[in-house]
This record gives structure tokens, C-alpha cells and sequence, in this order.
């Protein structure tokens, strides 16, 4: 289980003037994800989804807030946590000039797992995710889609029990997209607690059991899909997000 209470980090930036101001990427944001459980992190491009994210792998320093995983304080236990936790975005880099096979190898070294079952290993996860084609392949020939399913195989070698993805499935084809979410919802059947963020609500709405909207560092509503379209009276997520924002516009107004 993972919880998340009241982070916040401010950023600075410059106005066309050139005159700087401070904002919150995430302000005041509490949340959390249990056990065999998908909780989305839903926004348009800027609302925080990123920030807070990182924020909560520990990837990137808050400003204020606590954030434990199974009662776990990151503060204290970070190395603890950070050995059960898989990353992903949809732009981080890997090792162009190695191959799939090589990345998972490496990375499977690197958490010292057991020598005599890395093959075994790494024939589970190419089959996972459909891989067998290029998994010799250097990875600056892959295309995006298979690309990102060596960056996923690199984050689950592990056998983590938290996956926090961010933008998994952003820019691919069909084929890999659906590949990462029969991934994704099959993890969750093992009982991994897993954050997912994307703007595409669809998909969303599709595998996720939970899903916290965000907009401006903000959480605008939250709940399970069914919870959202039935509050904001529509029949899907993506209209749920603009009638709230309209309300809020028109109660700022």
C-alpha cells in the first residue's frame, strides 16, 4: 500500500516579461494506492501528474509531505522502498548500443538476483511482453513500441511490488499500448499496488479501479470511474474532466 499525505514543490517560472514567479507543480496533494489495486493519476499536460510522481518514487526531493509505502516511511527506509519500486515514463533513456537481452541481464545483476535463474528470468519477461523478436536486437534499431516494452522489461526484472508508471503507453501503436495494459492489469491480479498516469481517460477508464484527477497541482475530484461519471452526470471520464472544470470556472467567475 502506498500513502501519500499533503505533498507540495514549488517551481519558478518567467513570465513574457521575464519576471519570475513561484508555483506549485503539486500543492497539497494526499492520496493512496493498496494492495492489487490500479489507481490513476489523471490531467491534461501540466497538471503536477509528473512532479508528483516523481515525487513519490522518490526520484525527485519534496518540498512538504509524507510518503510511506506498507507503513514504511521513504525517510527513513529509501533503500528498502526504492528495491521494491519499478519507474517507468514514456521518455526515459536506456542503453541504445546493447540489446534487450543485455539491459535485463545487466539490470538483474545489478539487483543481485540469483545467477542460476537470470535465464529462466529472462525468457519469463520477453514472453510477457511479446519480445522474442527483438530481444537480441540492438535497442537504437527498436521502433517506440518495442523500445518501451525493453524499458518495462528493465523495470519488472525484479519482480517489484510497486509500479509507478507514468505515461506508459504515450505515442505507441495499438499493438504495444495493449501489450503494457494486459501487463499491467495482470500484475495487479498478483496483488502489485500500481500508480498509473496518462491523459488518455479512455484508457483509463479502461484499467484503472480508482482515479484521482488533477489539474493546475490540484486534486479537482477523485473516486472510481463510475463514482466520477455518476457525480458529474456523463457517461465517460473525458466529459466528467471538462464539466468539472467548467463548474469551476463558472464558480470562479
Amino acid at each position: 500500500m502506498i500513502i501519500v499525505k499533503n505533498l507540495k514543490k514549488q517551481f519558478e517560472r518567467a513570465n513574457k516579461k521575464k519576471k519570475k514567479t513561484k508555483f506549485y507543480a503539486v500543492n497539497n496533494i494526499s492520496l493512496e494506492a493498496k494492495d492489487g489495486e490500479i489507481v490513476g493519476i489523471l490531467g491534461p499536460n501540466g497538471a503536477g501528474k509528473t512532479t508528483l510522481l516523481r515525487m513519490i518514487s522518490g526520484i525527485m526531493e519534496k518540498q512538504a509531505g509524507e510518503v510511506y509505502f506498507d507503513n514504511l516511511d521513504f525517510l527513513k527506509d529509501e533503500i528498502t522502498i526504492k528495491k521494491d519500486i519499478a519507474y517507468l515514463s514514456s521518455n526515459t533513456k536506456i542503453y541504445q548500443s546493447i540489446s534487450p537481452y543485455e539491459l535485463m541481464k545487466m539490470c538483474l545483476a545489478f539487483y543481485e538476483y540469483p545467477k542460476e535463474g537470470i535465464e529462466k528470468r529472462i525468457k519469463e519477461i520477453s514472453k510477457i511482453l511479446k519480445m522474442d523478436d527483438f530481444l537480441y536486437n540492438r535497442i537504437s534499431k527498436l521502433s517506440t513500441g518495442q523500445m518501451q516494452r525493453a524499458n518495462l522489461a528493465r523495470c519488472m526484472v525484479h519482480n517489484p511490488k510497486y509500479y509507478i508508471l507514468d505515461e506508459a503507453t504515450s505515442g505507441l501503436d495499438i499493438i504495444s499500448s495493449q501489450i503494457i495494459l494486459d501487463f499491467i492489469k495482470k500484475e495487479k491480479e498478483k496483488g502489485k499496488t500500481i500508480l498509473y498516469s496518462t491523459h488518455y481517460m479512455e484508457e483509463a477508464e479502461n484499467i484503472c479501479d480508482r482515479v484521482y484527477l488533477l489539474n493546475e497541482g490540484k486534486i479537482i475530484m477523485s473516486g472510481t470511474p463510475n463514482e466520477i461519471k455518476k457525480k458529474t452526470k456523463t457517461t465517460n471520464l473525458r466529459d466528467s474532466f471538462f464539466k468539472i472544470m467548467e463548474e469551476k470556472v463558472q464558480n470562479n467567475s
